[in-house]
C-alpha cells in the first residue's frame, strides 16, 4: 500500500545532513499550503518529556499520552509492536506529504545523501530515485524530484464511483432512480457513465434495483447517520483508501466528461471538489470529488450531528470551483413531476430540431450507453498540469 501513497523518504547514515535538507524542504513546501508530517524511526530511546511532568508520569504509569494545546499537539505511545508501514499510512489520512528521515529500507520514494568517506548508496538503496554527495545542491536537487513525483503519486489511489439511491423521493412520488430515459433508468445510466472512469461502481441506500444491475455491489448507508452523509460514508468506510465519485440518482445528465473534469481536479492539497452554478455561493456535493483524506471531515461532521456534506465548503482543503458552462447540465437534478416533465418537453424538443436539421432522413435517438462516451486519454488531457502550487481560495459557501 505505502507505494501508492505521498511518502517520500530522505535516507542516509548519522551526520549525512538528512535534517539539513529536511528543513529547506518544508520551507518551500509550507508555502504550497500543503500539510507535511515527518516520521524518524529510532533505534535509539526516545526522549521528548521532561522528567515529573503530569504526561511524563502518565506515560510511565502505562497508558498513551495525547496533548492539545491552541497552537501544537502532542502525542506519546508506548511500543505496541506497531509496523512502520502502519504508522506511515495512518499519517496519510491527514497529511498531503509525509517526509520520512532515516536510513531504514521502506517500499516508497526515496533518495539517499552520501556521508562523509561514502561513495555509493548501500545495496538496499539502489532504488533511490537519486544519490546525492555533499557538494550537490540537494535542496534544490530533492525539490525538483517532489514536483515531479507528488503529483503524478497523488493520482495512483483506485477511483471508485458511488451512486446514492437513500432519498425518499417524496415530491416525486415515486423513486427517481427507476424513472426512465432513452430505455434506461436513471440509476443505470449513471452506472454506466461512472463505470467509464472508475474502476469500481457502488450503489448506496435502499430501494428496489433494475434489471441488469445484480451484479453491481450493493452497500447500506451508514449506521445511526441519516441524509446523503450516511450514503457517503458508507463508501468510504467500505473503501477507505479510494478516490470518489459520488454521484445522486436525480442527475440523469451525469456524463462522462462532467466526471473526467472533476478528476481533473485531484492534486496535492485537495481534499474534496464540491462544484457550484454561477453566480451561486452554494455548493453541490452530490456530484462531487472526495479523496480518501475528506473522510476525516465527513466523520467530524457526523460526530457532531450534521447531515450535509455541503458544510465542508470553505475548508482550506475543499475546492468550490465553478463548473464550467458546456458541462453544467450534468449538476441538474429533478424533484417533482413538474420539473420531469419540463425536462422531457425540453428533450423532445432538441430531438425535433435535430429531426429537422437532418431533413426527415434520420430519426433522433438517445446516445449509446453501453460504451464509454469518453475515452481515457481525454481524461489524462483534461487534467490540470502537475504543481506543487497552493490550491486557489474558496470563498465560504453555505449548503
Amino acid at each position: 500500500m505505502l507505494a501508492d501513497l505521498p511518502i517520500f523518504a530522505i535516507c542516509g547514515r548519522s551526520g549525512s545532513g538528512k535534517t539539513t535538507l529536511l528543513e529547506a524542504l518544508l520551507a518551500r513546501l509550507r508555502t504550497s499550503g500543503l500539510a507535511v508530517a515527518v516520521a524518524k524511526f529510532h533505534a535509539h530511546r526516545i526522549d521528548v518529556d521532561r522528567p515529573g511532568k503530569d504526561s511524563d508520569r502518565l506515560f510511565r504509569a502505562g497508558a498513551d499520552v495525547f496533548l492539545d494545546g491552541p497552537h501544537e499537539g502532542f502525542s506519546r505511545t508506548l511500543p505496541a509492536g506497531r509496523a512502520p508501514a502502519l504508522t506511515l499510512a495512518n499519517l496519510c489520512l491527514r497529511c498531503d506529504l509525509v517526509l520520512v528521515e532515516g536510513r531504514k529500507p521502506l517500499p516508497c520514494a526515496k533518495v539517499w545523501l552520501l556521508g562523509s568517506g561514502e561513495r555509493r548508496a548501500p545495496r538496499e538503496f539502489a532504488d533511490a530515485l537519486a544519490t546525492l554527495s555533499r557538494d550537490a545542491d540537494r535542496a534544490e536537487i530533492t525539490w525538483g524530484i517532489l514536483q515531479r513525483w507528488l503529483p503524478a503519486q497523488w493520482r495512483q489511489p483506485p477511483v471508485y464511483g458511488c451512486v446514492l439511491i437513500g432519498g425518499r423521493s417524496t415530491r416525486m412520488g415515486r423513486p427517481k432512480h427507476l424513472l426512465v430515459r432513452g430505455g434506461k433508468t436513471w440509476l443505470a445510466r449513471t452506472v454506466a457513465q461512472l463505470a467509464g472512469v472508475a474502476q469500481r461502481v457502488a450503489i448506496v441506500g435502499e430501494g428496489a434495483l433494475p434489471r441488469g444491475l445484480d451484479g453491481v455491489t450493493r452497500l447500506p448507508d451508514a449506521p445511526g447517520l441519516r441524509g446523503p452523509l450516511a450514503g457517503i460514508l458508507a463508501a468510504m468506510r467500505w473503501a477507505p483508501w479510494a478516490t470518489w465519485l459520488v454521484a445522486a440518482c436525480d442527475m440523469p445528465n451525469v456524463s462522462q466528461e462532467a466526471l473526467a473534469w472533476l478528476l481533473s481536479t485531484r492534486r496535492p492539497g485537495v481534499w474534496a471538489t464540491l462544484p457550484r452554478g454561477p453566480g451561486r455561493r452554494g455548493v453541490e456535493p452530490l456530484l462531487a470529488h472526495y479523496d480518501f483524506r475528506a473522510r476525516g471531515l465527513l466523520e467530524d461532521l457526523a460526530a457532531e450531528g450534521k447531515s450535509a456534506p455541503s458544510l465542508l465548503a470553505g475548508h482550506p482543503k475543499v475546492l468550490a470551483p465553478v463548473v464550467p458552462a458546456d458541462l453544467r447540465a450534468a449538476w441538474e437534478n429533478v424533484n417533482t413531476p413538474a420539473e420531469l416533465a419540463r425536462r422531457r418537453s425540453s428533450q423532445e424538443n432538441l430531438c425535433g430540431t435535430a429531426g429537422l436539421s437532418s431533413r426527415g432522413k434520420h430519426r433522433a435517438t438517445p446516445p449509446r450507453l453501453d460504451k464509454p462516451a469518453v475515452p481515457h486519454s481525454l481524461i489524462r488531457s483534461r487534467a490540470a498540469a502537475p504543481s506543487l502550487a497552493p490550491p486557489p481560495r474558496n470563498r465560504p459557501a453555505r449548503g
